[in-house]
């Protein structure tokens, strides 16, 4: 999209949002992407795009899926979206790219595996950047989930790059996730140090033709029987499932342990309550936005300069200057 920020706040119109609302709920690509855009930028007029398509929201499953680099996540994801095409349901997927160093802008590099079902006109796949979002996840995905839902997908995938808290962001947003591990790469003794086993609702052993697989199911296995919240009564106990995904192995029972949970979450409501918490943390995120933008205002005011010569001269301490600053701005 060639406009700037300023320039679509400039140019918009009722009209104008009502046909790209009207795009989205239609599912054009054109469409789709450009709201997307819009939220990448933060855009003005997001506010009212994001309430017109509101009443339409709530319907896509959104699977969460990461894995260390190297575990096949693009392969996999297109084999996921083969299965559930066969199902004759309609993809989306946001794969979340670090960002490019040069451009700010996603590196595509795997996409490429994708895309076999690109010409497939129900199925929409886009690539966001990180930028430098801790985790890898981007801070505008919640809205890009959205702006897909509203689209009338039946499932959204959002693939991520699998770096630092990557694997915790994600479980926040979606309803299942789904992890990656492949024999090899030492993923079983990794996930037991990361915490990994407490947010994984599936996992996905894939490459499960090399030497080593067995092994890392055995591992799974033992990690679980361990305990934690998966041993409360009622909880989830997370399926494991041997794919080959460059071969379309494993996924029918993929499917499988995707649709069981799916279907614990609505009968236990924890669908809701995952729901609530993920809108919460998006409510609270705009929040801290919105100060941090009016704090922003003030960083070069003489107001903040003279708090911080006033904590150098031992007038005040850091906490009640930042408590004046907060009640100015707010």
């Amino acid at each position: 999209m060639s406009d700037s920020v300023g320039q679509d706040s400039q140019r918009a119109t009722g009209s104008d949002i009502d046909a790209l609302v009207d795009g989205v709920r239609a599912r054009r690509p054109r469409a789709i992407a450009r709201v997307i855009s819009l939220v990448e930028k933060d855009s003005p007029l997001l506010r009212a795009v994001t309430a017109a398509l509101m009443p339409h929201t709530g319907r896509a499953q959104v699977l969460g899926l990461t894995g260390a680099p190297g575990v096949g996540k693009s392969t996999s994801t297109s084999m996921l979206i083969a299965a559930l095409r066969a199902q004759d349901k309609r993809v989306a997927v946001l794969a979340v790219d670090p960002s490019s160093p040069f451009s700010g802008g996603a590196l595509l590099g795997d996409r490429v595996r994708m895309q076999e079902h690109a010409l497939d006109p129900e199925v929409y796949i886009r690539s966001m950047a990180s930028r430098g979002h801790l985790g890898g996840l981007s801070a505008a995905v919640p809205q890009a989930l959205r702006v897909l839902d509203a689209s009338g997908f039946d499932v959204v995938v959002v693939e991520t790059v699998g770096v630092g808290q990557a694997e915790f962001e994600i479980a926040s947003l979606a309803d299942t996730t789904l992890l990656l591990l492949a024999p090899g790469l030492g993923d079983g003794i990794q996930a037991a140090k990361a915490g990994i086993l407490e947010i994984a609702d599936v996992f996905v052993v894939n490459k499960s033709d090399r030497d080593g697989a067995e092994q890392v199911v055995r591992d799974l296995k033992y990690m679980l029987s361990l305990g934690g919240r998966h041993s409360d009564p009622g909880a989830w106990r997370p399926a494991i499932v041997n794919t080959v995904a460059t071969r379309g192995e494993g996924a029918a029972e993929l499917i499988t342990a995707v649709d069981k949970h799916a279907g614990w979450l609505r009968h236990s409501g924890t669908l809701e309550r995952r729901r609530e918490a993920r809108a919460a943390a998006e409510i609270e995120a705009i929040a801290l936005g919105l100060v941090r933008g009016r704090f922003g205002d003030v960083h070069g005011s003489g107001e903040l300069i003279n708090s911080a010569r006033r904590v150098v001269a031992r007038d005040t301490d850091p906490y009640r200057a930042a408590d004046e600053l907060v009640a100015a701005i707010v």
